[in-house]
């Protein structure tokens, strides 16, 4: 069994991957940077160096240092494109353009992960209104297979075996160790919780379980155990309830 202790301290994935979003976010706080931005997001295709700085109002060597700067930064991507139309040889080199990148970037402190519940709650009403059923069981089946499905890939990661307490920090949970414990000192689900408690802690119990069955986590298991500013649930020893 491993240590629910060990690892509680080494959260690195989730905190790097914390750092670059809100990087990205603060690197819009420089106003040319945020022009830039704007204009590129509000094209209906790929736009060059020359055109962002003309409709900013910037040299062109400013505006080339900044939106390389956001595509660093996961807000831009770059795309190569012959503008002239012509193809072959003698159509000169493809232009290197900008265009908002598709990933979605947020910051919300503490770490809570809404678009997870709203898809996990989707697909139960979905699976419910063409299959019947309860929708709340659906619920916990869904939550459980996402669960399992995150916990396989932490642990088939390719830096090896994730410890459990930094899969958990992956999640938002902030876990911390307690005796022979890890209690989880935020709700990701926060606010869905204060408003449909049951739901919303049920859930969270069939997620963490799969979690701990996709990391082959034996002789672990999630417990209801709520109490004030912390997640309803727990990690200790025991078998999955």
């Amino acid at each position: 069994m491993e240590d629910p202790v060990k690892g509680v301290e080494s959260q690195n994935m989730a905190a790097e991957s914390r750092t670059e979003r809100v990087a990205a976010i603060a690197a819009l706080d420089e106003p040319n940077r945020r022009r830039l931005y704007d204009y590129v997001a509000g094209q209906d295709g790929p736009v060059g160096r020359d055109e962002a700085a003309e409709a900013t109002g910037l040299a062109r060597a400013t505006a080339a240092f900044h939106l390389d700067r956001m595509v660093t930064d996961g807000l831009l991507d770059v795309v190569y494109e012959r503008r002239s139309g012509r193809t072959g040889p003698g159509a000169g080199r493809p232009a290197k353009l900008y265009r908002r990148s598709p990933e979605e970037i947020a910051v919300s402190l503490p770490d809570r992960r809404y678009q997870l519940v709203g898809n996990l709650l989707a697909d139960a009403i979905a699976e419910a209104e063409t299959g019947g059923g309860s929708p709340r069981a659906a619920l916990d089946r869904h939550a459980h297979r996402a669960g399992v499905a995150y916990g396989l890939a932490a642990r088939s990661s390719g830096t090896g075996p994730v410890p459990i307490a930094e899969a958990l920090a992956g999640l938002g949970f902030e876990p911390r160790a307690e005796n022979d414990s890890i209690v989880l000192a935020n709700c990701p689900f926060h606010a869905l919780a204060q408003r449909h408690t049951a739901m919303v802690c049920g859930m969270n119990l069939r997620l963490l379980d799969g979690v701990l069955e996709g990391l082959s986590a034996t002789g672990l298991a999630a417990r209801l155990d709520p109490g004030p500013g912390r997640c309803c649930v727990r990690i200790g020893p025991g078998a999955p309830g």
